[in-house]
């Protein structure tokens, strides 16, 4: 997970180990992009609006790099606008979640994407 806000990586956090799942945390894109040619996690939940390099940027990172492009990405994010959901899924995300979100339809995108 790349999220910059430390009560929802929390949430988030809890959520996920509560239902079964390992997580890693990044605060930052440049470092969440490391962490994922290094770890090569099944998937990746991606904040969108952060310092330095936004979730859109990481994306088309994750998905330029060999190891990691094949990688799912799931945007988290409360940029809530129709243009903000496009361009998402332009940036090579999967799908795109808005905050605050469903408990149970984080899940099942979770389930959908990694099986």
């Amino acid at each position: 997970m790349i999220e910059d806000e430390p009560n929802i990586s929390k949430l988030i956090s809890f959520i996920l180990e509560n239902n079964g799942y390992e997580v890693l945390q990044a605060y930052i894109g440049l470092e969440g992009i490391e962490m994922a040619k290094k770890e090569l996690p099944k998937m990746i939940i991606l904040d969108v609006m952060m310092p330095k390099m936004d979730g859109f940027e990481v994306a088309q990172e994750l998905k330029k790099e060999e190891l990691t492009k094949d990688i799912p990405i799931l945007m988290l994010s409360s940029a809530a606008q129709y243009r903000d959901k496009v361009k998402g899924l332009e940036s090579g995300a999967m799908d795109y979640l808005t905050k605050p979100f469903d408990k149970d339809e984080l899940l099942s995108k979770i389930n959908e994407y990694i099986k």
